[in-house]
């Protein structure tokens, strides 16, 4: 896949989009970035499954410590139950996301979002609802967005 990288002003902040860069399994991936915080958003699809009614969208949030800064001690070096803002988060990305596809589709659609790093001026869940309806068009499934 040939790299792209394109960069938009909006709020006097800048956005820069990188696709080609990373996860290149994925159906559709993009690397989004605005000062220091920077997430990584990819998506795809599967065949749907038979005698369903309903869009099967699993949308994943993952903000790991290591994004902004922290790093576990102790013997066991693991990070444990996520937070509550976690799975809000994933559910804030699912909300806008799921009228946008066509009523017919019952296609198994998982979109994961990770921060990768973090800036205090720049929340990454917002970064993460963009790249998300990004990574979703790069991996050409029917979707109504932008």
């Amino acid at each position: 896949m040939v790299e792209i990288d394109k960069s938009i002003s909006f709020d006097g902040r800048d956005i820069r989009l990188k696709i080609g860069l990373l996860a290149p399994q994925a159906g559709g991936a993009v690397l989004i970035q605005s000062g220091d915080t920077a997430v990584l958003v990819t998506a795809t699809r599967s065949q749907g499954r038979e005698g369903i009614d309903f869009l099967p969208l699993l949308v994943d949030y993952e903000e790991r410590l290591y994004a902004g800064g922290k790093i576990p001690g102790g013997f066991l070096r693991r990070e444990g139950r996520p937070p509550e803002k976690v799975t809000l988060t994933g559910r804030l990305i699912d909300r806008p996301l799921r009228p946008l596809f066509p009523s017919w589709l019952r296609d198994d659609i998982q979109v994961v979002a990770t921060t990768l790093s973090m800036d205090e001026q720049v929340p990454p869940d917002v970064l993460a609802v963009t790249g998300a309806s990004v990574a979703i068009l790069l991996a050409k499934m029917p979707f109504y967005g932008p």
